[in-house]
């Protein structure tokens, strides 16, 4: 019963072989025809580095991204598409010693069909070293002088110790790690925290390590030596200044100065300021600045400079005046004719008062620029013009005016006629 099934079976196999050969290529026909496979580059792929010594560290650069192009249905790429999760590439530091180091690019994509076609780049160079640290005593370089009369002290700097880390060729380099700080124009003690540099035999500055900390805190003493003593200047003055003007300011350069003397108990003697000779501010009307002694007990000196510099500012006393000016037009058109309301403003001045007496409606002019307007009713803003360079124009009221233009009307002919008498004749007799 079963060898005539087998027979059968056997000599139809070539048939029934190519019947599904001939499904196969039928089904995959009709997947390609609604799903086309195609070939693209696939957007930059971050390129991560896994597995490295913590020992160790990566002294060059590598690529940040690769670009990988592929073959796949049009549907694979939609999703690839739609989550960038999907596709990695990355280099594998696993077990590398120091050195230089060629590594293929490896990629990962969580999707098929694919054919992968390109990966650019497809390896990577890597240099490796060794993760060195090395103890350094910080060397304080304190530049600048104090000015005279005053002193520095003993500077001291925390810490003393940093810790330089990095790739041992960069640490290898550093021959000190230095605190720099200027004390140039400093009265008083000074504390700061300064940046710390590693630096090479050269003096020049290396990149790629690691200070910890990377600050420290200076301090430098400075101090007010024996015989000298910093006080402030009081200027005195006499005098008033011009009617119609007041004081605004004085000021003196410097503000304080350094005394000098032999004998410290007069020094002592001398109070926390010091008076400079009489300033005359008689009939002053204008900004001025001059050289001034001081006045010094005998036995005591200024440093550097005989006088100072002092600079006096006055200014007008001002005030208001209000003026009723007519509004003058410029710019109508021939032909036409215009009303303006109201046809007066006030105009409100801020001067000096002595100046302001002075002026009249005269002085100034406020002027309704009509150029190229039509007829019509506008809202027109006046403009005060040739105005004294002295004053101000605070408002001017009201600050806008209506303005009608019209066309103006054609005059009338009148016929003058004038009637002569013709003279009635006489009679003889």
């Amino acid at each position: 019963m079963l060898l005539a099934p087998l027979r059968w079976l056997a000599r139809n196999l070539s048939t029934l072989l190519l019947a599904f050969l001939l499904a196969v290529v039928v089904w995959v026909t009709a997947v390609i025809s609604n799903d086309p496979n195609e070939e693209a580059t696939y957007r930059a792929v971050t390129l991560e580095r896994i597995g490295l010594g913590s020992d160790l560290l990566m002294v060059n650069d590598i690529p940040s991204q690769v670009r990988i192009t592929m073959r796949a249905p049009r549907s694979v790429w939609a999703q690839l598409n739609s989550d960038p999760r999907r596709v990695q590439a990355w280099v594998d530091l696993t077990g590398l010693g120091s050195g230089n180091h060629t590594l293929p690019v490896r990629v990962r994509i969580d999707a098929s069909p694919i054919r992968l076609v390109n990966i650019d780049p497809d390896d990577v160079e890597v240099t490796l070293e060794q993760l060195i640290s090395r103890e350094f005593q910080v060397q304080l370089v304190v530049s600048g002088e104090s000015p005279l009369g005053y002193r520095k002290g003993e500077p001291q700097i925390e810490p003393l110790i940093v810790n330089v880390s990095g790739p041992e060729s960069n640490v290898n380099r550093v021959v000190q790690v230095r605190a720099s700080v200027d004390v140039t124009g400093f009265v008083e003690t000074l504390q700061r925290a300064v940046d710390l540099e590693a630096l090479d035999e050269n003096d020049q500055l290396v990149e790629n390590v690691t200070l910890i900390p990377r600050v420290a805190n200076v301090t430098q003493p400075i101090s007010l030596e024996g015989g000298f003593k910093n006080v402030v200047i009081r200027v005195v003055t006499k005098g008033q200044v011009a009617n119609g003007f007041r004081l605004t300011n004085i000021l003196v350069s410097p503000p304080t100065i350094t005394l000098f003397s032999s004998d410290p108990q007069l020094l002592d003697s001398v109070p926390g300021f010091v008076d400079t000779l009489p300033v005359d501010l008689t009939n002053l009307n204008d900004d001025v600045e001059m050289n001034v002694g001081l006045n010094l007990p005998d036995g005591v000196s200024m440093m550097r400079v005989p006088s100072v510099l002092v600079q006096v500012s006055v200014a007008a006393i001002e005030g208001s005046l209000t003026l009723t000016l007519p509004v003058e037009v410029i710019g109508l058109e021939p032909g036409l004719e215009i009303t303006i309301s109201p046809s007066v403003v006030d105009v409100i001045i801020a001067g000096p008062l002595n100046l302001l007496d002075q002026l009249t409606a005269a002085s100034f002019r406020v002027v309704l620029d009509l150029t190229g307007l039509p007829p019509g009713v506008y809202q027109k803003s006046p403009v005060v013009d040739l105005f004294p360079d002295f004053v101000r124009i605070q408002t001017t009221l009201p600050d806008t005016v209506e303005v009608t233009i019209e066309i103006a009307p054609t005059p009338t002919a009148t016929l003058d006629v004038t009637l002569t008498p013709t003279p009635t004749a006489t009679p003889e007799p």
